[in-house]
């Protein structure tokens, strides 16, 4: 069987060519996390499945590529997928370039959708436009989501833009496939030059334009792991560059080197870069900062990391289940509908959870809330209660704890408050400060465990060799038990690491455990990070 021909009979599917990017997820189209979203399987290699994989639907099917061997059935010649329904399977499929086309055909068997992502833009991947024209071949029916290629988008993210009021010309080239022919043509050219090509081989690059004509004195700039947290940038020329990556101890790479964006060019800005940088030079970059939360709550505070150019490391501390007796949280919820209390307070977005579960179970949604006023402790909080379908009547206006939400809790009159009674759903380990505040203010407290936080299984021991040995530049702390439990999973962080809390209750917890707390947030909107920033990953 030819790869261009699929087997008699054989419902066609769908193929979506996709551009996934240069590296940052944030990249992706509106339209590629659509096709993503409808997929049934996706094919890429590996490191751009890390970039789409999150877009993809609960149980897509996987299939990571390697370009440099091949798998094939006895007597076939060509490699062989298999794609098990109603579950996400990741199955490693080398395969060669040549093979590629064959394996995308054969995951639309049964009328499949399929995603085959590549890095950057589609058009300008060779092996896209071959496996395109198998599927046109064989009947298949395709479409093309354009992404942001590498030559274009790196640049941008490293300050370097490629066009100047003078309208100069750009001319992009592969280093790896470029000719004899190429090299004299954009030598001879006054333009601006955006090169691919590998970190060992810059050097080599920068040399053949040399001798097709440019100056050695022409100013360049050279990108690696572009539009990533990973990005570095260094300017030189084009005959000072292998001495400058040399006193930067950029050692050769043992795969061959990686991928990386040179520009070259009177006029490509590179003397600019200082003030056009604008990535490379966010407050946190490079900062590799670890996460310790539940693995649901990673995810947010993880993305506004990555705005501020950190890199981070998501260690989950706290596994949360359901209360042992749930019937407390039982009788408390039908409380809530039939009018016991006048107030209903979260302190997290796990209580917000274990009553939107407890509500869906009963047939409730945000309407049993009518008439009740709502407190949340923490934005996070307070957007889960949004996304719910509440929006709160109270949040602190200071610091965000039980201790800030005290100081805005209004006491009881019985004048205007017709019910004394308020619902707390929390944790098992919460501590009691808000409960003894609200009595003092006068009202009378259902205190209810909505859900326990069990301890997670240790991380890796690389992960833990690294938060004992310095290997983080800080330490993200958003509970009690996100210190105690990091502790107790894998030891305390090193001396030099920054500790960062997010309030006083927690700051006390980390004490406690003998850590020094560099960072807390004093209020909603302000967090101070110390100074300098490091200055490389």
């Amino acid at each position: 069987m030819s790869p261009t021909t699929l087997p008699t009979g054989l419902e066609h599917g769908h193929v979506t060519f996709l551009g996934a990017g240069p590296g940052d997820p944030g990249l992706l189209t509106l339209r590629a996390v659509e096709a993503l979203s409808n997929a049934d399987v996706l094919i890429a290699e590996h490191e751009v499945l890390d970039v789409i994989r999150t877009h993809a639907r609960q149980g897509v099917s996987v299939v990571p590529m390697d370009a440099d061997s091949s798998v094939s059935p006895p007597g076939t010649g060509a490699p062989q997928l298999t794609v098990v329904d109603g579950a996400s399977t990741t199955a490693a499929v080398p395969t060669p370039a040549r093979d590629a086309a064959h394996l995308v055909m054969e995951a639309t068997r049964g009328g499949r959708r399929v995603v085959r992502a590549v890095s950057g833009d589609p058009g300008l991947d060779t092996y896209a436009a071959e496996e395109m024209l198998a599927c046109a071949a064989a009947g298949v029916p395709f479409e093309v989501v354009p992404g942001v290629a590498a030559a274009v988008g790196v640049p941008a993210y490293a300050g370097v833009p490629l066009r100047d009021p003078h309208g100069a010309d750009v001319r992009f080239v592969d280093a790896r496939t470029a000719s004899d022919r190429c090299w004299t043509e954009v030598g001879a050219s006054d333009g601006t030059v955006v090169v691919s090509t590998t970190l060992d081989s810059v050097a080599a690059a920068a040399g053949e334009l040399v001798s097709a004509g440019r100056k050695p004195d022409t100013p360049l700039t050279v990108t690696v792991a572009g539009t990533t947290t990973r990005q570095r940038t260094w300017t030189a020329t084009l005959g000072t560059i292998a001495q400058t990556l040399k006193q930067a101890k950029v050692l050769p790479s043992p795969d061959g080197g990686r991928s990386v964006i040179a520009v070259v060019g009177e006029r490509s800005a590179a003397a600019q870069r200082d003030q056009l940088s604008w990535f490379e030079s966010k407050p946190l970059f490079g900062w590799k900062v670890l996460v310790p939360r539940t693995k649901e709550q990673a995810a947010s505070l993880s993305d506004q990391l990555r705005s501020y150019g950190a890199v981070p490391h998501e260690v989950p501390t706290i596994a949360v289940e359901p209360p042992r007796t749930p019937q407390q949280m039982e009788r408390a919820v039908k409380g809530l509908v039939t009018g016991r209390y006048e107030w209903i307070a979260f302190t997290s977005v796990n209580a917000v959870k274990a009553v939107r579960e407890k509500f869906e179970e009963y047939g409730l949604d945000a309407r049993a809330f009518a008439g009740i006023k709502v407190a949340a402790v923490g934005e996070q909080t307070a957007k889960a209660l949004i996304a719910f379908g509440v929006k709160p009547d109270l949040v602190p206006s200071g610091e965000q704890s039980a201790a800030g939400l005290l100081e805005d809790w209004p006491p009881y009159d019985p004048v205007f408050d017709p019910i004394d009674r308020v619902f707390l759903p929390r944790a098992d380990i919460a501590t009691e400060t808000l409960v003894a505040g609200l009595i003092e203010l006068g009202w009378e407290v259902d205190d209810v465990t909505a859900y326990r936080t069990v301890r997670a299984s240790p991380p890796p021991a690389e992960t833990r060799e690294a938060i004992k040995g310095g290997g983080f530049d800080a330490v993200l702390f958003t509970s009690s038990s996100t210190v105690r439990n990091l502790v107790g999973i894998a030891g305390k962080p090193h001396n030099v690491t920054v500790i960062a809390c997010i309030g006083p209750a927690t700051a006390k917890t980390a004490e406690e455990h003998g850590l020094r707390v560099d960072v807390m947030a004093p209020s909603r909107r302000s967090t101070s990070w110390p100074r300098p920033w490091p200055t490389s990953a």
